[in-house]
């Protein structure tokens, strides 16, 4: 299957889980209605499990292989530092973007909620126990790298790979064993990678199980009800779309960029469609790769946003808090405001390995500035919706962000005319 086939299928794919989820909620009961969407959902679980399975081998095999190349500890805190400044600035944009719009369309205003009693118990379905960034940071740390690896910790296996392939770079150079086992390491990689070749033909079946079973249990209508938050927050996404391409042309050169975000449609449709950043991993690496990243590059910097560099989630918490604190006609002033950005940059770093991490954050922020933790219950049902589309811009915010930190480093393959020319070739997938 070639890459502009498997776009194609997906586009496709995502017309018809509409048009087929619309028809089941519009001619089935609504008993009849949950359970075809219960067997929609099987396709996709099982898709997302097939993903899970080889994320974990994948980032340990190249990340580790990348930095036995690297071949000293300098090189890595060059590229961690060049990294975590670009993703501290990016969280800070995106989080005033959120923020600003929130006031600029006050979406919440007109709604005039009543603030539930004190006393009231209300179950909005969201673990924040222990979220704090206490725990976050002990949690970074790995007990067992086995447990690691079977939960899908990113971080945790990016700190075990770490001190493994920094030691493996020592003793290549102590012993022909250490360069044995880079070798095997890289071998592991290029078999990880064809497995992720296997998966991905299953995915646009699991694009169209994913957006048929949200439609067959909500309907298009939800859309149609919530369409004005829905639409101000996108434009919110666009915009952040437009600086985070301007800023990387400034980089990259305004024709590499380009082709960059050209590189990047497949697995930005596929992470939109199945709202799974992990899904869209496999092929955000083998777009930069094509656009000339180096892997010990791609695979030290990609995970590592994948923690720090959610710009899609950061936009889309100030966006809700404000939107909630709207509809209960609570006033938040300026300085409030900048609070709730700044404790946003921290409570956002624990996402990682979160289910819905986002609206995680967001319910535990609300009670921090007296907030109702019922407000959240009035984003959970359109979730899905602005999941898909801050799930896509997380996608082409971190392969920006790798794109740039390796042209910091002048560690780029292709000349801009030279990506062009791969991007014409018809390769593989």
């Amino acid at each position: 299957m070639k890459k502009n086939r498997l776009l194609f299928y997906i586009v496709l794919a995502i017309i018809l889980g509409i048009i087929v989820g619309g028809a089941c909620h519009s001619y089935l009961r609504i008993d009849e209605a949950k359970n075809i969407a219960s067997y929609f959902n099987l396709i996709t679980d099982v898709f997302l499990r097939l993903i899970k399975m080889i994320i974990a081998p994948l980032v340990f095999a190249t990340l580790v292989s990348g930095l036995a190349s690297m071949g000293n500890s300098s090189s890595v805190g060059r590229i961690g530092l060049k990294a975590m400044m670009w993703f501290v600035s990016a969280s800070l944009v995106s989080l005033f973007i959120g923020i600003l719009f929130a006031n600029i369309f006050q979406p919440g205003v007109g709604m005039n909620l009543e603030i539930p009693a004190a006393t009231a118990t209300i179950d909005t379905g969201m673990n924040v126990t222990g979220f704090t960034l206490k725990s976050f940071i002990s949690h970074i740390f790995p007990r067992s790298i086995v447990e690691a690896m079977a939960n899908n910790e990113i971080l945790q296996i990016l700190v075990f790979s770490l001190f493994f392939g920094s030691a493996l770079a020592y003793v290549k150079g102590q012993s022909k064993h250490g360069v044995v086992m880079e070798k095997m390491v890289e071998e592991l990689a290029k078999v990880m990678f064809r497995i992720t070749d296997y998966v991905m033909r299953l995915a646009p079946l699991a694009v169209f199980s994913s957006l048929a079973s949200s439609i067959t249990t909500q309907g298009m209508g939800l859309l149609f009800d919530f369409g004005k938050l829905i639409g101000e927050f996108y434009l919110g996404l666009l915009l952040l779309w437009a600086l985070m391409l301007g800023v990387g042309a400034l980089f990259l050169g305004k024709n590499a960029t380009w082709n960059l975000a050209r590189l990047l449609r497949e697995p930005c449709m596929l992470a939109f469609a199945t709202a799974s950043s992990e899904a869209a991993y496999p092929k955000t690496m083998d777009a930069l790769d094509t656009f000339g990243v180096p892997k010990k590059i791609t695979s030290f910097v990609l995970p590592l946003g994948y923690s720090f560099n959610l710009v899609g989630s950061m936009i889309y918490q100030a966006f809700a808090i404000l939107f909630i604190a709207q509809a209960y006609n609570i006033h938040l002033d300026l300085s409030q405001q900048i609070m709730i950005l700044l404790t946003l940059m921290i409570t956002s770093k624990g996402m990682a390995g979160v289910a819905r991490a986002a609206v995680v954050v967001v319910a535990a922020t609300l009670p921090m500035f007296n907030l109702p933790e019922a407000g959240i219950l009035l984003i959970i049902g359109i979730d899905q919706f602005l999941d898909m589309g801050r799930t896509a811009t997380n996608v082409i915010g971190n392969g920006i962000a790798t794109a740039v930190v390796a042209k910091l480093e002048d560690d780029y393959d292709h000349s801009e005319e030279e990506t062009i020319l791969v991007m014409a070739e018809t390769k593989p997938s």
